[in-house]
């Protein structure tokens, strides 16, 4: 290891954990946790004092006060396997496999590595993931039959997006509008049941959810900037959805009596967790998720599933489910990780975020407080406790399971260790 530390200087080193950094932040995870983990890399390279500083869009970082530090921006999100093989690599590199030089050079070709399925991924992946959440949100066999052919709008629209990327700015609005358009249309021929929210599970994987939830997160660890400009994009792309929705409402003249939270009781248990094994295999076709991992997330969304359930039927609210839901997500990944370094957390826990849909409650509410629809209020109130919730469960799972990592360290921990190599 000595001679691949040679190989870096401070630059190097500067831009390695930036890159460990920027890494974190386009899978998803939240900054204040990319802060903690990037500092804990430094640390074990040396770098006692390293300084980092993380928003969704960039990250700078120094090896200690008053010194040069680096700026890497962060352009667009990571798929799963590409997040799995940041950890993969960080671990290595703890691990002493790799040295920091190779490290930072596999880093560099991390977006160069191409999709498993590039075409089939997409739009057979969005089969299984339309139609898993459709089994969760809306049992239904019409509205399931609807979000597969609709989801195939979506996957288009995705397609294209990413040929051209000035249309990913209006994909939100236009994929929201198609599929609306449809499911209104089909409401009207009597052929689905509940039209806005069997609207919802074909544009699911587009919502912002995940990313609204991890704002709130962030604002209540204290990471303001990047907690407040993530809220704020979050609630930017869930009004574009509500839009496309209202106006595609307005060309089919919906009655107002049509755009309610219409929610269909699961005929026998077996039809959620029927929808997770098929979100499972459409997450893994589309985000082309390692094999090795694969039962894993399966575990972690069957486990996520059964908690919200248990949660819900406790407190007697969809607040309880969000709340249990999320802690078993955050702390269950988590510690699977601190047992199994090789399984990272982030992979294993971000799926839970499409099980958990708080973007799709988001458009449900602003799609009715925007109609004018007389249980406007109660279903944003509670699209926002639910919100809230998991946020707060994400929170509380995070924090009891680094408490757990932080016992077993000390417990494992042996006198007259090797020292680390400084640079």
């Amino acid at each position: 290891m000595g001679s691949d530390v040679d190989e870096l200087d401070d630059n190097g080193v500067r831009r390695l954990l930036a890159y460990v950094a920027a890494a974190g932040i386009a899978g998803g995870q939240p900054v204040h946790e990319v802060e903690a983990d990037t500092r804990s890399v430094g640390r074990y390279l040396g770098c006692s004092d390293v300084q980092v500083q993380g928003w969704p869009t960039g990250v700078v970082v120094s090896l200690g006060g008053g010194t040069p530090a680096t700026f890497e921006s962060v352009e667009g999100t990571i798929r799963l396997d590409q997040s799995a093989t940041t950890a993969r690599i960080r671990q290595e590199l703890l691990d002493g496999t790799i040295g920091p030089a190779e490290a930072l050079e596999q880093f560099r070709s991390l977006r160069s590595i191409p999709p498993r399925y590039p075409r089939f991924g997409l739009h057979g992946g969005m089969v299984c993931v339309a139609s898993g959440i459709a089994l969760v949100l809306q049992p239904l066999w019409p509205s399931v039959l609807f979000s597969i052919l609709a989801g195939q709008i979506t996957a288009g629209f995705m397609w294209l997006s990413g040929k051209r990327k000035a249309l990913a700015v209006l994909t939100p609005f236009v994929a929201a509008f198609a599929v609306a358009l449809c499911a209104f249309w089909a409401a009207r021929l009597g052929l689905i049941e509940g039209p806005l929210r069997s609207l919802l599970p074909p544009i699911a994987v587009l919502l912002p959810g995940a990313l609204i939830v991890t704002g709130v997160a962030e604002l209540a660890a204290g990471a303001m900037m990047a907690g407040a400009s993530r809220l704020a994009f979050g609630t930017a792309q869930l009004a574009m959805f509500t839009a496309g929705v209202l106006v595609a409402a307005w060309l089919m003249k919906v009655p107002v009596d049509q755009l309610g939270n219409q929610i269909v009781p699961w005929r026998g248990l077996w039809v959620p967790f029927l929808g997770v094994l098929l979100l499972t295999a459409g997450m893994s076709l589309m985000e082309s998720i390692p094999g090795r991992l694969i039962p894993w997330v399966a575990l972690m969304l069957a486990m996520t599933l059964a908690f919200q359930i248990i949660g819900q039927t406790i407190a007697g609210a969809t607040w309880g489910g969000g709340l249990l839901g999320a802690v078993v997500a955050s702390f269950g990944s988590s510690i699977i990780e601190i047992y199994r370094p090789r399984l990272p957390r982030l992979v294993l826990f971000l799926p839970s975020f499409w099980l958990l849909v708080p973007g799709s409650l988001g458009v449900v509410s602003l799609t009715q407080l925007g109609a004018g629809t007389p249980v406007a209020g109660a279903t944003a109130l509670e699209s926002a406790g639910i919100i809230g919730a998991i946020a707060l469960g994400l929170l509380i799972g995070t924090t009891a399971a680094r408490a757990v990592g932080l016992v077993r360290r000390s417990r494992t921990r042996r006198p007259g260790g090797r020292r680390r190599q400084t640079f």
